[in-house]
This record gives C-alpha cells, sequence and structure tokens, in this order.
C-alpha cells in the first residue's frame, strides 16, 4: 500500500476560455439597493390608499385586533405544518 494520498486535478479543461466579471463598485451596488427601495416604498404607497388591501388590512387589525391575531396565528400554523 501506498502512503500518498490520491489529489484531486484542481485544473479544469477549458478554463482558459472563462472569462470573469468585472467586480462592480459599491456604489453601483448601493444605487441598485436604493432603486429597489424607492420602488418598494411606491409598491407600499399605493396599496396604502383607501379601498387597496393594505388599507383594508390595515383597518381590520385596527377594528378587531384580538381577531386579526387570530387569522395570523392560525396561517402560521398551518404554513408551519404543512410538509
Amino acid at each position: 500500500m501506498s502512503s500518498e494520498i490520491p489529489q484531486p486535478p484542481f485544473i479544469f479543461e477549458g478554463a482558459e476560455d472563462v472569462e470573469l466579471e468585472e467586480p462592480r463598485p459599491p456604489a453601483a451596488l448601493s444605487d441598485g439597493v436604493l432603486r429597489a427601495i424607492d420602488a418598494l416604498k411606491t409598491a407600499v404607497e399605493a396599496a396604502r390608499k383607501p379601498g387597496m388591501p393594505l388599507s383594508i388590512l390595515s383597518n381590520v387589525a385596527r377594528e378587531a385586533p384580538l381577531g386579526s391575531l387570530l387569522v395570523a396565528f392560525m396561517l402560521g400554523v398551518m404554513v408551519g405544518r404543512r410538509r
């Protein structure tokens, strides 16, 4: 028996054809995050207008907080136990 452990090849054949992406500068990443946040804010503001889903949900939660808590708990149990 040989005491040497065979080593896997670390060179991928055809690796010279692979082009690496240039890393993005932090400013470009932060701009993307800021655009996503602005889009989310716009969507939430639109959904809070009277008659829209978030407006209805907030009104229901304000009028019946215990009922809303019960519904949220039951939904959480159903989602948690689903397989």
